[in-house]
């Protein structure tokens, strides 16, 4: 008979296994040289031809800006002879007036202030023709604003001396600045400004004048439909994305836009140049509107200043409003102004700190009268909707 050969089980595995391993066994039996691996197929994107799916790419999202402005720095006397006093006699300092706005100005992505009064070294003279300390300027920086327009009934108080000394004043401090200039040149130059990698053109202009001679045709900017939209047009071309126009109009002491606010305001918001429009100039706050599907703030009353009822003026000189400019852009480029809050502010006195008006009530500061009274009186006149509210938050 035959005898059978014998193989060990672990042979018999390991014979297996090489049907789907590459490799042979390390046995006490060994597997002949000549034994291969079955071929088996495999399906790779060099064997199909085709390349993997790329992953998808996440659609571009919208930027949401804030940007702040607010209403004059308009400095009588009392003012910097309290910013003398903060300075122990040597020198001025404006800054511990702000100290209490300040989160709201270096909060937002970009802030704007109203300089209404030149700024020279000369003596510092109030009402009726101004000449503002410069160390305004320094406060102004430190408080966080990045851009300040210079357009105003008050801009040749200095003549051409003043409006340079101001513009100095405020490029020493690395603040940009608008609409008063000290040369033809600089006048055709747009302001502009960056946050979060969006450009916003920073125009402004008078509509007002104290009747001083002018001493070139391009030291401040005069306001009209047609040298606006020149302007946004340009900024435009320059690559703005956003473009913010601040207007110095309106009639003194009353809280409803006059003729030429609302003629301007009409013109403007019909031109998709245009993203915001801002203003000052009338000492009292103006409300909010919307006018051909676009948000105007007509005017944002007195930042700082002497004006009050002890001065002999209504009691509504001492109110004020920070404008927080809601606007969003859109991944196509287009930009829209979404909401407006605003922050009603206070001039106190005598230490004339600006106080945001809403947060001082939540915290019991005094005089709560007067910051209640405050309250009701700019609310009253702004207006509340789901456009634009009153905003008592501590930062914006």
């Amino acid at each position: 008979m035959i005898r059978a050969s014998i193989v060990p089980f672990s042979a018999l595995l390991c014979v297996g296994a090489a049907a789907v391993a590459v490799s042979g066994c390390r046995s006490g039996v060994g597997v002949a040289s000549s034994a291969t691996t079955p071929n088996v197929p495999t399906t790779t994107a060099a064997t199909t031809g085709t390349t993997p799916a790329p992953a998808p790419v996440p659609a571009p999202a919208p930027i949401d800006l804030t940007i702040e402005a607010n209403g004059d720095f308009l400095i009588h006397s009392p003012v910097w002879m309290r910013a003398q006093q903060l300075a122990g006699g040597n020198g001025y300092n404006f800054a511990p007036m702000l100290k209490m706005i300040k989160p709201y100005v270096e909060g937002a992505d970009l802030a704007l202030c109203h300089v209404e009064t030149p700024m020279t070294p000369r003596p510092p003279k109030g009402y009726p023709v101004f000449n503002t300390p410069t160390a305004l300027a320094k406060a102004i920086a430190s408080t966080g604003y990045d851009a300040c327009d210079t357009a105003s009934n008050h801009s040749l108080d200095g003549g051409q001396y003043g409006i340079d000394q101001t513009g100095f004043a405020l490029s020493r401090n690395g603040v940009k600045h608008t609409g008063s200039f000290h040369s033809e040149s600089a006048s055709k130059k747009i302001t502009m400004l960056e946050a979060k990698g969006v450009k916003v053109a920073y125009l402004a202009y008078t509509a007002i004048s104290n009747g001083q001679a002018m001493p070139h045709p391009w030291s401040v900017n005069w306001a009209s439909t047609g040298k606006i939209l020149g302007d946004a047009k340009r900024a435009r071309k320059q690559g703005a994305q956003v473009v913010v126009v601040n207007l110095h109009a309106g009639d003194e002491y009353v809280h409803t836009p006059s003729a030429t606010q609302m003629k301007l305001a009409r013109a403007l918001t019909k031109s998709s140049l245009i993203t915001a429009i801002i203003g000052q100039h009338v000492h009292v706050v103006q409300p909010i509107r919307k006018i051909n599907n676009k948000l105007v703030v007509f005017g944002e009353g007195n930042t700082l200043s002497n004006q009050s009822a002890g001065a002999g003026l209504l009691a509504a000189t001492q109110d004020g409003y920070l404008a927080l400019l809601r606007i969003r852009v859109e991944p196509d480029g287009k930009a829209a102004v979404r909401r407006v809050d605003y922050v009603p502010t206070y001039v106190r006195h005598p230490d004339f700190t600006v106080v945001p008006v809403g947060w001082a009530l939540d915290r019991g500061l005094q005089p709560a009268s007067e910051f209640k009274a405050s309250w009701n009186r700019t609310v009253g006149t702004v207006g509340r909707t789901t456009l634009y509210a009153p905003y008592r938050k501590a930062k914006p």
